[in-house]
């Protein structure tokens, strides 16, 4: 059973909202913000999300109706919510897995420096994401 192109095209958006919710737990000491852009890009173009508090937000926005996840702890909520059933990933060290899995085989991202790779990979032709702080 294959996932159809919008549930792939929200895998990728929720991965990014993992590297997100790393920032956001930084973003939460020192009231920053943080852009996640795509692949190994800054572009203003290339804004997938926007990190500020404990909410992941769609595009360069930081308004309510565009909240994509919620970050609580080590979890990554889908939408406004920190329900058990809408736990999205689950960040360990510096991985992102899917769900509420720490398992190897669950590892949806890994985070170094200011990308974040697709997978378990730290090579140059999977970054997926870039983070950015905003000043």
């Amino acid at each position: 059973m294959g996932f159809t192109v919008l549930e792939q095209l929200n895998m990728k958006k929720l991965i990014a909202l993992t590297l997100l919710f790393c920032l956001a737990v930084m973003a939460q000491a020192a009231d920053s913000k943080y852009r996640i852009y795509w692949g190994n890009s800054t572009s203003y173009s290339d804004i997938e999300f926007t990190i500020k508090g404990d909410h992941i937000y769609r595009g360069n926005s930081t308004s309510y109706s565009d909240i994509a996840y919620t970050i609580k702890g080590d979890r990554i909520y889908r939408g406004n919510s920190t329900s058990y059933s809408d736990i999205a990933y689950t960040i360990k060290g510096d991985h992102i897995y899917r769900g509420n899995s720490t398992s190897y085989s669950d590892i949806a991202y890994t985070i170094k420096g200011d990308h974040i790779y697709r997978g378990n990979s730290t090579s140059y032709s999977d970054i997926r994401y870039t983070i950015k702080e905003i000043y």
